[in-house]
């Protein structure tokens, strides 16, 4: 996700305008300055080395463990601010309650001289790849507009969900309904192909009727199967949204039904399949199936 997000950034932004740039794989790093040599892009030693130089610094890490500890550790070795005030934004999907209490560590330390917002992202990698992803911003009013003319670089929809926090409460219970919806979608077009319908008939019949949903018209595993379900969402994510989602529910005081299930169907898509995109649970069930 993280790659033509910055893609689009940089493509966008105004040439002298400075970019830095980093990631723990230094070969991906690498390609995204190749291909961006008309740019000026430069790759930082370190995450420091990017606050040092950036007043807006964009995250995107894998899991809650990840954002807290790069925090704690800007924190504990505060870059110098040159007496600007920065702004991090944190597009990682997490847990609530540890991007409010990086919140919380980032706007006590006077060192860095920041504000923290949550703006995680929906879209997928093809909404990343094509600039019109949704970003689901949790922040203070007062730097909406601000905070919504870089996220406009990267998607089409910026949605003020409240305060922080709010915009990865939106997103965990949207990724709790991509979850389910994707394992309908997988299998309903099992049951349709087993019944006999074209598969490419099956699509378009959804895709026009009550059933239509993202998971059916964007990213329909019949599509995918061909690709082999390679790239996209990858099915450990998803399996991650889940706990993060059920977690936010029991704090909330909210049943859910299927959670426990749909993890065990994402659990064994992984086991069998890999960290492939997570409509490959329609690869699983079609084989189970025979």
């Amino acid at each position: 996700m993280g790659y033509p997000m910055a893609r689009n950034l940089r493509s966008k932004l105004p040439a002298e305008d400075s970019f830095t740039v980093y990631d723990v794989n230094a070969a991906a790093t690498e390609e995204f300055r190749n291909e961006l040599k008309g740019f000026e892009v430069e790759v930082a030693k370190d995450v420091k080395a990017v606050v040092e130089k950036s007043d807006t610094i964009i995250t995107m890490l894998p899991e809650p463990v990840h954002v807290s500890s790069l925090f704690k550790s800007l924190v504990a070795s505060p870059p110098s601010s040159n007496g600007t005030k920065k702004l991090f934004i944190d597009s990682s999907t997490i847990d609530v309650e540890t991007s409010l209490s990086t919140n919380t560590l980032v706007s006590s330390c006077a060192e860095l001289n920041a504000t923290f917002v949550d703006a995680p992202v929906s879209g997928g990698v093809v909404g990343a790849s094509a600039g019109t992803l949704a970003f689901l911003l949790g922040s203070p009013q007062e730097r909406v507009e601000e905070v919504s003319k870089i996220l406009s670089l990267m998607g089409s929809r910026i949605l003020h969900c409240g305060p922080p926090g709010a915009g990865l409460a939106a997103k965990l219970a949207n990724n709790y309904l991509l979850a389910i919806s994707n394992i309908g979608v997988a299998e309903a077009m099992n049951l349709g192909i087993k019944l006999g319908l074209d598969r490419q008939v099956l699509k378009n019949v959804i895709n026009v009727s009550s059933g239509r949903c993202w998971s059916s018209e964007v990213n329909n595993p019949v599509d995918n199967e061909i690709k082999g379900f390679e790239g996209g969402f990858g099915v450990a994510l998803m399996k991650k949204d889940l706990v993060l989602a059920r977690a936010a529910a029991k704090q909330a005081g909210v049943k859910l039904e299927l959670d426990e299930k749909a993890e065990q169907v994402y659990q064994d898509a992984l086991g069998k399949e890999g960290n492939k995109d997570f409509s490959v649970v329609y690869k699983v069930l079609k084989e189970s199936s025979k």
